[in-house]
């Protein structure tokens, strides 16, 4: 197996800054497509622990529009062979002294490409 193959992490690495984009900008219908369409898909965040894309997707379309510019902070995404990644970074919300962190499973899925199967959202302090 080969860890951070270049154009498999150049590929992760190109959905991670698409799904970054799209949150920032609340853009509902990227964020649906870069998540795997299954009940096997999680999403722990700060305040929701939401099992199956439906619950994600719902979650997606009543949260506020409002307060989502964020900093990046230390990015690491990592591949493991051709088909799967984690991608991991911390975070500060503009106006908020408040570190966050996010972390994601991805999968190359047959026919469609790169989703995230599982991920999660926390704050510190």
């Amino acid at each position: 197996m080969i860890v951070n193959d270049p154009a498999t992490l150049a590929e992760v690495t190109a959905q991670f800054e698409r799904y970054e984009q799209a949150l920032v900008a609340n853009d509902v219908a990227v964020l649906d497509e870069l998540f795997w369409d299954s009940p096997l898909t999680l999403r722990y965040g700060a305040t929701e622990i939401l099992h199956g894309y439906a619950e994600i997707q719902a979650f997606r379309a009543g949260r506020p529009a409002q307060g989502l510019a964020r900093r990046l902070g230390r990015t690491v995404i990592t591949t493991y062979g051709t088909d799967f990644a984690t991608a991991n970074t911390t975070f500060q919300r503009e106006g908020s002294d408040r570190t966050g962190r996010q972390s994601q499973s991805w999968v190359r899925l047959p026919g469609i490409g790169w989703r995230v199967v599982a991920a999660h959202v926390s704050l510190i302090g």
